[in-house]
């Protein structure tokens, strides 16, 4: 029977398994948030709140350890966050669809995912995206990941002028009356740095501080040390308000119970059979299982191009065996394995389950090989008990972490020549558009538009991958199916 050292070639990759230990359980705390929020996101569509929660851990813990093991990749699954509001507000909300038949249509997803990868779609996809976009995509990551963290760290602010103002709760609105709940304002918006009299922004810019000294005296443990100065920082030495923590009501015997309300739910009469029971609802259904597959697949890409390379996580012979058909790369391995996690989520009630991009901060505390997967899926498995002590990490204690992966990841900005309009354009879009767009999947989006554009432009249209142009006229379609929707 192979070690763990064998299996998972700690010392082939330049790791060694207390690293491994000390990634996972950053990159779960970086994302643990996920474990709160949607539960509170989908049971707004009428699902148990409890049933959701049990299937946000089972689904990212099991997704995160066949990744882990099949594929021997640093990554982490869960909900993804984007996907999961999409689910709600869109297509049960705005589309009228119910929640046992969204969970249907990410199943459909998750199965068209599956059928994408093992066709060589979404991996000759990967091998086509130009150098110059590689480095902006990675880039772009950095700072995705980053605006992240200043988010979390509630380091901006920012103001709203009454004119601006385009919704309130949903609906349109030309003034800001009322109670507010959510509120979508167009470009005047005005972010803005805090004053500093929020003491949570004072913790998080002292755990940043001490990250970032360990990290340049090569600790590496530096994440996890930001992330505990933080935390405690802020809930003890800082007057922390602990109203302000959010508890789910996780009695185990009542969110088993609950569970069955929506696992395999997509597999009765009221999940598959009624998506498909009315002809008319067809196209419109369609449509959103391709927006949801859309979305998922580019979050997926942009993440792998993102942190995989720079990494060495994903090598040039992984490349090379995509475009060979070898079947057993780990790239191969590691995008099939996100396909299946959608289909797990689906399963046991949840919206698309994805990688997550925090998976950044295992990778830069270390993570480089599939134990620490198996880590943090220990890690949500563990949660199901532990949720009220996980909890008490407030959000912006892993700021620091998320931050310090951005500047890293930041440096693949100068691998492209921005003297060069041709390939600076396309390369902003995937970079500095990404993180201001907050969306991996609509930077890729405007690079490709962009990149499309130039080279028609330059009469080097045949120059481009037509995967690429594909990808194109799927992102415009995209756009105007959900303008019309």
């Amino acid at each position: 029977m192979k070690s763990l050292e064998q299996f998972f070639d700690f010392k082939g990759h330049g790791t060694t398994f207390g690293t491994e230990v000390s990634a996972g359980i950053t990159t779960f705390l970086a994302m643990s948030y996920i474990i709160f929020v949607n539960p509170a996101i989908l049971s707004q569509t009428g699902m148990p709140q409890q049933a959701v929660f049990l299937a946000t851990l089972f689904a990212s813990a099991i997704s995160t350890l066949f990744i882990g093991l099949y594929a021997n990749v640093p990554y982490a699954l869960a909900p993804g966050m984007g996907l999961n509001a999409f689910f709600a507000y869109t297509v049960v909300f705005a589309l009228g669809f119910t929640w046992q038949e969204a969970l249907s249509m990410v199943f459909i997803c998750g199965v068209l995912n599956v059928i994408i990868t093992i066709t060589n779609i979404r991996k000759v996809l990967i091998t086509a995206i130009p150098e110059a976009l590689q480095h902006g995509i990675s880039a772009g990551i950095g700072i995705f990941i980053a605006y992240i963290g200043f988010k979390n760290a509630n380091l901006f602010e920012f103001t709203v002028s009454n004119e601006n103002i385009l919704s309130i709760n949903g609906e349109a609105t030309t003034a800001a009356s009322g109670e507010i709940g959510t509120l979508v304002a167009n470009g005047g918006v005005l972010p803005a740095l805090v004053n500093f009299t929020d003491f949570t922004t004072i913790a998080t810019v002292i755990g940043l501080m001490i990250t970032v000294l360990l990290i340049m005296r090569g600790s590496r443990v530096s994440m996890l040390v930001g992330i505990a100065v933080t935390t405690i920082l802020t809930l003890f030495i800082i007057d922390f308000d602990f109203s302000q923590i959010s508890f789910v009501d996780n009695s185990i015997v009542n969110a088993f119970k609950e569970l069955g309300t929506t696992f395999g739910v997509i597999f009765t009469s009221e999940g598959l059979p009624s998506l498909f029971s009315q002809p008319e609802r067809i196209p419109l259904m369609l449509m959103t299982v391709f927006a949801f597959s859309l979305a998922d697949i580019f979050d997926t890409v942009g993440t792998f191009i993102g942190t995989g390379r720079k990494t060495g996580i994903f090598s040039q012979e992984d490349e090379d065996s995509i475009m060979n058909r070898s079947g057993n790369s780990k790239m191969e391995r590691a995008l099939f394995g996100d396909s299946v996690g959608t289909i797990i989520g689906a399963i046991m009630g949840t919206s698309n389950t994805t990688t997550f991009v925090e998976s950044a901060a295992g990778i830069g505390a270390g993570g480089r090989t599939g134990m620490t997967s198996v880590v943090t899926a220990i890690c949500f498995v563990l949660a199901a008990f532990l949720s009220p002590l996980i909890s008490i990490v407030p959000a912006n204690a892993t700021a620091p972490a998320l931050i310090a992966v951005g500047i890293m990841m930041v440096s693949s900005l100068r691998e492209i020549d921005w003297d060069d309009f041709s390939d600076a354009v396309p390369a902003f879009f995937a970079s500095i558009f990404m993180g201001l767009a907050y969306s991996i999947s609509n930077g890729i989006a405007a690079a490709f538009i962009f990149y499309g554009l130039i080279k028609t432009a330059k009469g080097e249209a045949k120059e481009v991958h037509p995967i690429i142009w594909v990808s194109i006229f799927l992102f415009i379609l995209n756009y105007i199916i959900m303008a019309i929707i």
